[in-house]
């Protein structure tokens, strides 16, 4: 028996398609060679666009954050080490959302298998062959090794990837050895944390604004008070020789201290763990040679990683996973899947994250990410005359039309086609659809998606 679709890994990354497959109707199974969800703290939230992205699937609430739409963050964010001051735009466009990354696997998991994934821990590929229909997959399992055979197969396992590297893929890029970063959960003086701002107030240094980046001639510190967690204590340091003794608070205090030319005394965490003290030294930076080997697909960090500050590799990870799941899908179905982003005088949003826009629709006011938790394209009509739905006859049982009139700040489109991933396949910005709006739409719709073919008498 030959299954659909195979992931290689139950991180993140790996359950997001899984969940991203189940609704397009493709159960997916999932292996994963961890027995159980790791508790070793890793991530901390997700930031930038993911935000958005997993509000889309109605995931906010169940990975933490509050109800309605997420709210964007109105201060700082850290961009490549650097603190970037979003108070000075007039709409900040960075969203984030405090959650740890076990949680995340938690809420996926989940989620994955509510839509009928089937997720196998402990089961490790160790071999893989393909041909023209399929690929053939070696797993050894807790009952010893086995064989499954599948249509497309998924590497979401991680820097190491056991995938790329039997699909002979390279991994080039840049590794380095000359840093070392230090992190822990740990308690500071209460009396050193400023009511105000949060931040950590230092004798003989001054104010450091929390959880973000803070760099000195010396190296780089942070302090992270993430809610229901004592904080977190980082620094980053250069040239440092490299040891193999286990890392301790005194070893975190000591970096502290030349960081800052300041001491910060450190205690041990207190309440619930599972805490972090741990040191990184060097790290990478690589991109797969391809991110495609015939049937064999890789996503997230089995196609590339990035320095870990600010987690690029959980934000991106999650959004390749997206970005492959309604294609994957489509391909399981048959469908003749486009990947062009569109022609030269498209409407300048085409191929951009459509906004949340809040619509009032013949049932009530709803927002456009309300819209789209069930991944399918999506024709959303604000024209003066709705007349857009006839233009989709051909493809009337894979795209959802629904006709609203804005409500807030008026957009600069009347329509939009949107992908499953909610990214814009086609928008027009004229207040009636004249021919000319219809021959653009029936054009992209061909070019993302085969029309329906007519039953068969």
């Amino acid at each position: 028996m030959t299954t659909d679709v195979v992931i290689v890994g139950g991180g993140p990354n790996g359950l997001m398609l899984a969940g991203e497959l189940g609704l397009a109707g493709v159960r997916p199974i999932v292996l994963e060679r961890l027995a159980a969800p790791s508790e070793e703290p890793k991530a901390n939230g997700l930031l930038g666009q993911v935000v958005r992205m997993v509000d889309r699937r109605g995931l906010v609430e169940r990975l933490g954050g509050g109800p309605g739409p997420p709210r964007p963050n109105s201060a700082y964010v850290m961009f490549a080490a650097m603190a970037l001051d979003l108070s000075l735009l007039d709409e900040s466009p960075i969203y984030g959302l405090p959650v740890p990354q076990r949680r995340i696997v938690q809420a996926l998991d989940e989620w994955a298998r509510e839509l009928g994934a089937e997720i196998r821990r402990g089961h490790e590929v160790i071999g893989l062959t393909q041909d023209d229909d399929a690929v053939t997959v070696e797993v050894t399992g807790p009952d010893g090794t086995y064989v499954l055979r599948t249509r497309y197969l998924v590497g979401a396992d991680g820097a190491h990837s056991v995938t790329r590297k039997l699909c002979g893929i390279g991994f080039p890029g840049v590794s380095y050895d000359r840093t070392t970063l230090r992190s822990a959960h740990a308690t500071v003086p209460g009396e050193w944390v400023d009511p105000t701002t949060g931040g950590l107030t230092v004798p003989g240094y001054g104010t450091v604004a929390p959880f973000l980046p803070h760099r000195t001639e010396r190296g780089g510190f942070s302090y992270a008070p993430f809610p229901g967690q004592p904080p977190l204590i980082s620094t980053t340091e250069w040239d440092q020789p490299g040891t193999e003794a286990p890392v301790s608070l005194d070893e975190l205090r000591a970096s502290v201290a030349r960081v800052l030319g300041a001491d910060v005394p450190l205690g041990p965490p207190t309440g619930e763990g599972p805490h972090v003290l741990r040191r990184l030294s060097g790290g990478n930076t690589r991109v797969a040679e391809r991110f495609a080997d015939r049937r064999v697909f890789l996503v997230g960090d089995a196609a590339h990683v990035y320095a870990a500050g600010g987690g690029p590799g959980l934000n991106l990870g999650l959004q390749d996973a997206v970005n492959l799941g309604w294609k994957l899908a489509r391909e399981v179905d048959g469908s003749d899947v486009r990947y062009d982003m569109g022609v030269p005088d498209a409407h300048p949003m085409v191929g951009r994250f459509a906004p949340d826009l809040e619509l009032h629709t013949p049932n009530g006011t709803i927002r456009l990410a309300e819209l789209t938790r069930t991944a399918r394209p999506l024709l959303l009509d604000l024209t003066e005359d709705e007349s857009l739905a006839e233009a989709v006859s051909e493809w009337d049982d894979q795209v959802d039309v629904v006709t609203a009139r804005p409500g807030g700040r008026s957009p600069a489109v009347t329509a939009l086609l949107l992908r499953p991933d909610c990214y814009v396949a086609w928008a027009s910005a004229t207040p009636r659809a004249g021919s000319a709006a219809r021959d653009g739409l029936r054009a992209a719709l061909r070019r993302w998606f085969r029309p329906t073919e007519p039953a068969r008498a």
